[in-house]
């Protein structure tokens, strides 16, 4: 009977040694990003620890399996490498489990999502984790670590002190007789709880769900767990399996507009055909910064001006939430699908056009500027093999100028980048990428007043940024090229606002754009588009607007200058999609398969969620195809 309840003993030590450990990183969670979670009751904060504990006795069986097969050997054989072996594997998992959260728990403030597998693509060049943290991050990352697992180390040998797994005086044999039917059937048991119960579906992420507050959810699921389900997906080969399964016929009814819409139109808004090509990507700007935009105060004065006399499109969605998938949409016209990035992936990514490309044989050269290291997310792979003539980032700026801890200052950019534009021969695209409205926000400041409340850094630093952009456009009036010259000002992606938080709203996803400068006709200038599209749709309406005929080099790209073009933008979300038209916008979790955003009507939804996966398995199958 010893062996028994030794044995039962570890098993239930085991799920509650986890339980504990992650109970003690919820507390570090919400005492860190209290801010966030400010507005939420003390009872429904309590709940968080009764909603969470199928997760975490999940997460605890899977954990505790290995070690629960070690300590049973060695109650066995009552041999210590057994037990040596048997702590060795949990302080491994207690070292894993501590950085996870130790990592989410400082970048959620930033990122307003729990870590996912994407940190895969940042942790393929470390010094990027480091720059884009602040000092004070680094810190604190290593103060959870360092309290997360010494909490653990001290609960580890409280529950599992060698002497309480020693039995005397009974024989091997009699143990291994013992143990034979007994281990597998605790091992069941761990499957059992790893899965949820003995339902027909698994459990999942959403099991935890109670609150309508993201944050109060995002809390309830243990770190280790959704890090688990995120990673099961990256390492997935075939996203495919998440989508639908139309037949030609059925995609041809759902997207008979997209399909079938007539591309010719005579509403053209450029001077002439051939117009220098200035791009500005804007780091982080959401639209939601922009009073013009929300109709809420916003913190882009210049910008907005600046609108006035420009074609602003007020329903421009980012197709992603990273910059590498930002700039590939941006010039090759190309969307994003959940859990892809297609610039990590030259051998796919060549095969796509870009609009440097595409207006080549016009005599346009072009160029890439960045103020930090384009290696990030292989951004620099993707304008090299896209024939940009120039691609430079920090390594080409010249020594002696201040800079931040991620990239030097926008007005750094804009000065070297003005001495850019007058080298070049006309016609030229060129294009400019800004850093400073990125963590950790360490700009050199401004004279105007500064923002308080919510998003403080980086609304400050857009109203930096924001002035940067227009002492470049004011420097840019003296030169000559400038009279010849359409500037596309566009965001990389959106970021949280005192307005929106929520990562998987739609509306963290819309970002500005505007055209702007001399090319533009007169009677252009103070247009507003609010016709719903995305970046990806900016490819073919430049090309449109100059004539260039692309045939079907831009499969994905609208023209939203046509009268006719149909309305609707597709995005990936932290682990799911979105999809906006005029009528709604929901955004759905391939994880929990339910939608956490919709703003359609009950009878509109079917159709809409129809369309937009017709439209996802027609450039998945694209996708698998280059």
């Amino acid at each position: 009977m010893k062996i028994f309840k030794k044995l039962g003993l570890a098993y239930l030590s085991f799920l509650a040694f986890w339980i504990l450990v992650f109970d003690f990183q919820r507390i570090l969670f919400s005492i860190h990003n209290y801010p966030k979670i400010a507005d939420v009751s003390s009872l429904e904060w309590i709940q968080v620890f009764f909603h969470s504990i199928r997760i975490d006795l999940s997460t605890g069986s899977f954990l505790s399996a290995v070690p629960l097969l070690l300590i049973s050997c060695f109650l066995c054989f009552n041999k210590k490498i057994f037990f040596t072996l048997f702590k060795a594997v949990m302080f491994i998992e207690l070292v894993m489990v501590a950085m996870i959260h130790a990592g989410e728990i400082n970048a959620y403030g930033e990122w307003n999502h729990k870590l996912t597998s994407r940190v895969f693509m940042h942790l393929s060049h470390p010094d990027e984790v480091f720059r884009t943290a602040d000092y004070s991050m680094t810190l604190w990352f290593m103060v959870y670590f360092i309290l997360e697992f010494t909490f653990g180390g001290l609960i580890l040998q409280k529950f599992f002190r060698i002497g309480k797994f020693k039995i005397k005086n009974v024989p091997i044999s009699s143990k291994i007789v013992l143990f034979l039917p007994i281990l597998p059937l605790l091992l069941g048991f761990y499957f059992v709880l790893g899965r949820g119960g003995f339902q027909q579906i698994p459990l999942n992420i959403d099991s935890a769900y109670f609150s309508k507050k993201y944050v109060i959810n995002d809390i309830a699921v243990n770190s280790p767990y959704f890090f688990g389900k995120s990673f099961l997906l990256y390492n997935r080969s075939n996203i495919g399996e998440f989508l639908s399964d139309y037949s030609e016929s059925e995609i041809n009814e759902l997207l008979n507009d997209f399909l079938t819409y007539e591309k010719k139109h005579e509403h053209y808004i450029l001077e002439n055909t051939t117009p220098n090509l200035v791009f500005v990507i804007l780091e982080s700007w959401t639209s939601t910064v922009s009073s013009k935009l929300s109709g809420k105060p916003g913190v882009t004065e210049e910008l907005d001006k600046l609108s006035e006399e420009g074609v602003l499109f007020t329903n421009l969605y980012a197709t992603g939430s990273t910059s590498e998938i930002g700039n590939a949409s941006i010039f090759s016209g190309y969307p994003a699908l959940p859990e892809i990035s297609i610039s990590m992936q030259p051998f796919k990514h060549r095969k796509l056009k870009s609009i440097n490309q595409s207006i080549a044989s016009r005599g346009y050269t072009s160029g890439y500027l960045f103020s930090g290291d384009l290696k990030y997310g292989n951004i620099n792979s993707y304008f090299t093999d896209h024939g940009f003539n120039r691609v430079q980032d920090e390594s080409d700026f010249p020594e002696g100028l201040e800079k931040g801890k991620l990239n030097y200052y926008d007005e750094a950019l804009f000065e070297l980048f003005l001495e850019k534009l007058n080298k070049q021969e006309e016609p030229f695209l060129e294009g400019a990428f800004t850093g400073s409205t990125h963590s950790p926000y360490d700009f050199p400041g401004h004279n105007k007043e500064k923002w308080t409340g919510k998003e403080t850094n980086f609304m400050n630093s857009v109203i930096y940024a924001d002035q940067c952009l227009a002492d470049f456009i004011e420097e840019a009036k003296q030169q000559d090229w400038y009279e010849n010259t359409l500037f596309v000002i566009v965001a990389d992606h959106g970021h949280a606002s005192p307005y929106v938080t929520n990562p998987n709203d739609s509306e963290m996803y819309r970002i500005p754009l505007l055209l702007y400068g001399p090319a533009l006709k007169d009677d252009a200038k103070g247009m507003i588009i609010d016709k719903v599209g995305s970046q990806a749709d900016i490819a073919q309406t430049l090309m449109y607007q100059m004539k260039v005929d692309t045939g079907d080099d831009y499969p994905w790209s609208k023209d939203l200058l046509n009268p006719n073009v149909p309305e609707f933008a597709l995005h990936a979300t932290t682990r799911g999609f979105g999809w906006v038209t005029p009528k709604g916008k929901f955004t759905y979790h391939l994880d929990y398969q339910k939608y956490i955003v919709n703003t359609f009507e009950k009878e509109v939804l079917e159709q809409e969620r129809k369309r937009c996966n017709a439209l996802m398995q027609m450039v998945y199958e694209e996708y698998e195809d280059l």
